[in-house]
């Protein structure tokens, strides 16, 4: 959507020291990068609200002790384009404590595309796989 600003709304979920996430790349340039789960806020829909629907769409699972942790803004480009987005950050645990025994998760975006979500180290992030949006690793230490 160029030329908007997209309100996304992103779930951490932790074990340990680490953070489920999606691994991705950019098509245009190959760049790897891994994003929390979780997605658009729509119209009239709160942000809180917004990350407890995408996390149950995505993977089937319902969220407990739900937290704002911050606010980013981000500035980047995807697939040769700008984006903007304001991002909420929420702390999250999974009410099904099982799921912290999973390596893997499969799951599912509204396109009907799935994906695999995998725990990840926080200083597993560098160059070769940035944690996005920006600051994003600033501010989970500062919340910890």
């Amino acid at each position: 959507m160029s030329g908007q600003i997209r309100v996304l709304a992103l779930c951490i979920l932790r074990k340990d020291n680490r953070i489920l996430v999606r691994e991705t790349q950019d098509p245009h340039d190959g760049r790897r990068f891994c994003r929390p789960l979780g997605g658009g806020v729509e119209f009239g829909e709160t942000s809180l609200a917004a990350v407890q629907r995408e996390i149950r769409e995505e993977l089937g699972v319902e969220l407990a002790e739900v937290r704002l942790l911050g606010t980013l803004e981000s500035l980047f480009s995807y697939a040769g384009r700008p984006g903007h987005e304001v991002v909420l950050v929420y702390a999250a645990e999974f009410v099904d404590r099982q799921r912290y025994a999973e390596t893997e998760l499969p799951g599912r975006e509204s396109d009907g595309e799935a994906f695999m979500a995998t725990w990840r180290s926080l200083d597993s992030f560098d160059d070769t796989c940035r944690l996005v949006p920006e600051g994003l690793l600033a501010l989970l230490a500062r919340a910890t």
